[in-house]
């Protein structure tokens, strides 16, 4: 007989554990392709069309996961190199990857450009669809991530007309000045007292602080929400350049459901989404009492004014669609800002 200790029996059953995961992953991406396969196999089998020639695609695709593999840790470099390699066999421009199961359409010339931009713009203006995107964003109702339609059209048009407008940029001329002054003042500090100041650190927190004060005015610093505001954007910077699953497997969303919704970054897009909620929530309530205020003429008119003033000229724009859109302008205008990574 042989002995076997209490303990190696919980070693096995916790290696056992461990494996069971992504081998139960990989038979539903197995799963998945084949079902996929299928569908595109009846697709072309049923069409009386002519088929239609496809852009080129690069060597080494494999099953599954398509020419993933082919993208390392800088997109932009393995997307050049690739690239470069298929201008040298006679490439158009255009370039076909499969990231998964999804089609990616790579334009690298300015003919192409042009085509995809100008001529066919309606047929791209939507952007792909994006769990975290949905999740944060209020199920995707920003300006950035809204599917092309009518919702898109009142979205862009309010921004353009009310936000981001030449005379509203100039309109914070004062309030960046008087973050510089605020700067410039701790660099003399530090200077005086000969101690050493972390310049990356300084001029993120600087351009942070100008975003957030031009998107819920002079008050942002109130209960620290300059430092939550630069916490959550950071938390999007992840959410949305992470490795996603479901990006390049959407058809997981659907079918699988239960399974993707226990993911840690999925769980990780739910609380960042309250958190941004309770705090929009807090300064929309702020501003809709100041609105009312005999004080505020005196006060300066930020994006949350603005919105809360011409929502009803915008027939749809609802609130959760203000907190969208405030979301989206903190977030990438932040990262526009900022001289250094963090």
């Amino acid at each position: 007989m042989v002995k076997v200790e209490a303990w190696q029996l919980t070693m096995h059953a916790a290696t056992a554990q461990i494996l069971v995961v992504p081998l139960l992953l990989l038979l539903l991406l197995l799963h998945y392709q084949l079902v996929v396969a299928s569908r595109r196999r009846r697709r072309c089998s049923s069409s009386n069309d002519d088929s239609k020639q496809l852009p080129p695609s690069p060597p080494g695709g494999l099953p599954i996961i398509g020419h993933l593999h082919l993208i390392g840790d800088l997109p932009h470099v393995s997307l050049r190199d690739l690239v470069a390699a298929q201008d040298d066999n006679g490439g158009s421009g255009l370039m076909l990857l499969r990231l998964g199961a999804v089609p990616n359409l790579i334009v690298s010339s300015p003919r192409a450009a042009r085509a995809i931009l100008r001529t066919h713009d309606h047929v791209f203006a939507s952007r792909p669809t994006s769990t975290v995107g949905d999740t944060i964003l209020y199920g995707s109702s920003d300006v950035a991530l809204a599917p092309y339609g009518e919702h898109w059209r009142q979205a862009r048009k309010l921004v353009t007309a009310h936000l981001l407008t030449v005379r509203k940029v100039h309109s914070y001329c004062h309030a960046r000045k008087q973050e510089v002054r605020m700067v410039m003042a701790k660099i003399r500090e530090a200077a005086v007292a000969h101690t050493a100041m972390y310049m990356s650190e300084t001029m993120n927190t600087f351009a942070n602080d100008v975003v957030c004060r031009a998107v819920s005015g002079k008050f942002f610093r109130e209960e620290g929400r300059n430092k939550l505001f630069r916490e959550l954007v950071d938390t999007n910077s992840i959410l949305f350049g992470g490795f996603n699953l479901e990006e390049y497997f959407p058809g997981l969303v659907n079918s699988l459901g239960f399974v993707t919704r226990c993911f840690p970054r999925n769980r990780q897009a739910h609380e960042a989404h309250k958190r941004w909620d309770e705090l929009l929530e807090t300064v929309i309530r702020d501003h809709e009492s100041r609105r009312y205020s005999m004080y505020h003429h005196d006060q300066e008119s930020d994006f949350t004014d603005v919105l809360l003033s011409v929502q009803q000229d915008y027939g749809g724009i609802t609130r959760d669609h203000i907190k969208a859109i405030l979301v989206a302008p903190t977030h990438h205008l932040w990262s526009w800002n900022s001289p250094w990574p963090s």
